[in-house]
């Protein structure tokens, strides 16, 4: 998928969420730019091209994968935590995602939507918090 290994795949998906895990440990957000550079630094695979279309969309399947990892566990989307540079929102793929998980209803207003991701955002601070403050990683 996108030129990429399963086990690229598999190696990008454990960074990743070890990266928002941290993140939310420390209660903050990033941007893809930095999860870009974070992930290429960690794994030494090549980053995305954000230029390039097919990239972008490339980094959505991750973001993607790492939800699939994470939320049977936490009943969260870590990808919140994941926005546009210069933007205090999440992209239009994490409300989709959102939506094929019944987290949110097919035509939410942009207003549920901001709540929705914003409680995710809260939710996943307070339980990393909670399991850096407990001695636990907050990984399965």
């Amino acid at each position: 998928m996108y030129g990429r290994s399963d086990e690229t795949w598999d190696q990008l998906a454990s960074a990743g969420l070890k990266f928002l895990v941290e993140r939310a440990q420390l209660r903050k957000v990033t941007t893809y730019t930095e999860m870009n550079s974070v992930l290429a630094r960690r794994t030494g695979l090549p980053g995305f091209d954000f230029e390039q279309a097919d990239e972008r969309a490339a980094m959505g399947h991750l973001l993607g994968l790492i939800v699939k990892r994470d939320y049977p566990e936490s009943r969260l989307m870590i990808s919140a935590l994941v926005h546009y540079l210069d933007a205090n929102d999440a992209g239009p793929g994490f409300y989709t995602l959102a939506q094929q998980l019944d987290l949110l209803p097919k035509g939410s207003s942009a207003t549920a939507k901001l709540e929705f991701w914003i409680g995710q955002v809260n939710s996943l601070h307070d339980l990393h918090t909670r399991s850096k403050l407990s001695g636990r990683s907050g990984l399965s």
